[in-house]
């Protein structure tokens, strides 16, 4: 059965910083493209950054430069150094293979960035 478990989540003050995990158990880590997703209460889960199995990262525009997605396949955990984090990056954080059939979701970390 797989599991996906979100963690590192909290209350930060703007431009601070937190580091996110995820570990993955049930499956195979190592064959797919991670994902770090977001969401708000309200709207739709939005892709914010993913890493291949060959390392290519892709990040969407609002992190590039912030945010660094990393792997270890050994540890079946997935990473999101997440720095001078803003009020707008408030939200339910959630890792998933980047597919068009994802894993079934964990329950996600909650990061808040409030002064």
């Amino acid at each position: 059965q797989v599991q996906l478990v979100e963690s590192g989540g909290g209350l930060v003050q703007p431009g601070g910083s937190l580091r996110l995990s995820c570990t993955a158990s049930g499956i195979d880590f190592s064959p797919w493209t991670w994902a770090w997703y977001r969401q708000i209460p309200g709207k739709e889960r939005e892709w914010v950054a993913s890493i291949s199995r060959g390392g290519a990262i892709t990040y969407t525009d609002s992190v590039q430069d912030r945010f660094t997605i990393s792997r270890d396949n050994a540890k079946s955990t997935a990473y999101l150094q997440m720095n001078d984090l803003k009020p707008e990056d408030t939200a339910v954080y959630y890792c998933n293979r980047l597919s068009w059939s994802p894993f079934s979701w964990g329950q996600g970390t909650q990061v808040t960035v409030s002064s």
